[in-house]
């Protein structure tokens, strides 16, 4: 945690309310956002056990599965989730818009500009918790290779026509969730921490209601109480330990784990009458047959209200953060970021049409090093936007001595005559209040200019504080400045001692050129005897986590479909 996070800590913990760590929203909240709250089984990982869901706040959609145990009813479930889900996935993969791009000739090598399609918009997910992004991915993993009662051999337990789909989505969404800055799919305890400093533990802000305890609820101030009611730890603890007058949490923690005691006297209570229910409609005769099938009715109906009960206040939670976020400002890179989720929205939806297999289990080792080097350069992209669009997030560079403001105190006309052509190098002086890494020779970068620019630091005066920098590029071609290209004495600048691009990482090979250890052709024998191996090396791949996409099975065995 950085310096200015902690300070923020502790002002929450003296003033009793959440400080903000940011002056602008950094991540993208769409205009018609999809919120779902799953619940889970207790005793088996991924279970699902029941989800509410929709685009709307006050018609919110909920599936149970009222015997978590029974698979039919398992992926009825998910069918029936699926079914909502889907057309909202779906609806934005028509409208698309041209871009303009090139294209490398597998045989010449030289680039072609081509047109591509790039869908306009793109969904966005929201769940209350990190713990819920887990669920998702755990589901998409145990559906998207399933069997359905449509392939030529089914096998046992086969899934609807559309559950294995669902999980090529929820695969997609979840891997997206890994890219730093990506808003396709978010959690909200994320979304809040990201924006406001609580007085508790990280681990203690995953309890979405508690989380909100440190923001003051708009119906408190209505109601006259201009403190907001009970405030900081107190209200936090509230939130998480109060009951009713029947031992039940008043906010459940939907995370997406149930509370032991719910699953004790209401939950177990509720099963037990259902399978009870369903056990008397199989024995009954033909007379009693519709009586017996009105109470499994009304079995259903109690433990559809029981679950509802629980996650109603999550739902409720969950747009209170939305509304939350929405009354602050959009940073000015969220736009760059969301197209980058549009470009993978887009690509989805291309693979999916073109007919391409499920995501394999376990990614070669070039997908998976495209994938880390991805996900390292896009890190090191959001935290310099971030940085370059909340004074906040600068002070804590500014703070960490990355980074330096102050007050241009003089310009030194200079040149470069080492060369054909004088360049110019002209020198300037900042006085600042900082204290940055400023070494000699050091690189560094003026934040907020039309072209980049970088300077090197010529000389450091501490008595002074002032920090003088050679200005390096940014100025123009011709032997003189271009006007407004320096700064002027009085003006206040910003230096980064960080680049303000993210770096492209080398090129790696295609899978079939990597050798037969990363998961390409097998080598000749000769090469497996050096190697001590007896004979040809064998043709699938050794190393862990590099099958190949067309080497992954389309139906898992049974015993790892939950996992």
């Amino acid at each position: 945690m950085s310096l200015l996070g902690t300070l923020a800590r502790l002002e929450a913990v003296r003033s009793g309310r959440a400080e903000p760590l940011a002056t602008v929203r950094h991540r993208h909240l769409s205009d018609r956002p999809m919120v779902v709250v799953p619940l889970t089984a207790a005793g088996e990982s991924g279970a699902p056990l029941a989800v509410m869901l929709g685009t709307d706040r006050a018609a919110p959609r909920l599936h149970i599965v009222p015997q978590p145990l029974n698979r039919t009813l398992r992926f009825d479930h998910l069918a029936g989730f699926a079914a909502d889900l889907l057309p909202y996935l779906e609806s934005f993969g028509a409208d698309v818009e041209q871009v303009e791009g090139s294209e490398k000739d597998p045989e010449t090598g030289e680039k072609t500009q081509v047109l591509r399609e790039l869908c306009a918009d793109a969904p966005q997910v929201i769940v209350p918790n990190g713990a819920g992004v887990h669920h998702l991915a755990l589901l998409g993993r145990s559906t998207r290779f399933r069997r359905t009662a449509e392939d030529a051999d089914p096998g046992p337990y086969p899934a609807p026509a559309r559950v294995p789909l669902l999980g090529r989505w929820l695969t997609h969404l979840t891997d997206r969730a890994q890219v730093p800055g990506s808003s396709l799919l978010l959690p909200m305890t994320g979304l809040l921490a990201r924006h406001w400093a609580t007085g508790q533990s990280q681990l203690e802000d995953q309890h979405l209601a508690a989380l909100l305890a440190w923001h003051p609820r708009p119906e408190a101030l209505r109601d006259g109480r201009a403190d907001g009611g009970p405030a900081g730890a107190a209200a936090a603890e509230l939130a998480e330990t109060a009951r009713d007058g029947h031992g039940q949490l008043l906010h459940p923690p939907a995370g997406p784990a149930t509370d032991p005691r719910f699953d004790e006297l209401v939950l177990a209570p509720a099963i037990g009458r259902y399978d009870a229910a369903v056990t008397a409609l199989r024995d009954a005769g033909p007379q009693e047959r519709e009586r017996a099938q009105r109470y499994v009715d009304r079995t259903v109906e109690r433990l559809t209200e029981a679950l509802e009960n629980v996650l109603l206040p999550t739902w409720r939670d969950v747009w209170h953060g939305l509304d939350l976020l929405r009354a602050l400002p959009p940073a000015a890179h969220l736009a760059e970021r969301w197209e980058g989720d549009r470009w993978s929205y887009t690509g989805h939806r291309d693979r999916l049409a073109a007919g391409e297999p499920p995501q394999p289990r376990q990614d070669d080792a070039v997908t998976a090093a495209r994938k880390l080097a991805q996900r390292e350069r896009e890190q090191v992209r959001l935290d310099v936007q971030e940085a370059l669009d909340d004074p906040l997030a600068m002070a804590e560079r500014r703070l960490a001595g990355e980074a330096f403001t102050g007050e241009v105190v003089e310009v030194v006309p200079d040149h470069d005559t080492s060369g054909r052509t004088p360049k110019p190098r002209p020198l300037v002086t900042v006085r600042t209040a900082d204290h940055p890494h400023a070494d000699l020779g050091r690189e560094a970068h003026r934040t907020h200019t039309a072209t980049p620019q970088k300077a090197v630091i010529a000389a450091v005066d501490q008595e002074a504080g002032t920090i003088t920098l050679r200005v390096m590029s940014g100025m123009g071609r011709k032997k003189e400045p271009e006007p407004g290209s320096l700064p002027e004495p009085g003006e206040r600048v910003t230096f980064t001692l960080f680049e303000l691009t993210a770096r492209q990482s080398a090129p790696l090979p295609e899978p079939d050129d990597t050798p037969w250890t990363h998961g390409g052709p097998p080598g000749p024998p000769d090469h497996a005897r050096a190697l001590g191996g007896a004979g040809a090396p064998p043709a699938a791949p050794l190393v862990a986590g590099a099958p190949r996409p067309s080497a992954v099975p389309q139906s898992p065995d049974a015993s790892e479909e939950w996992e």
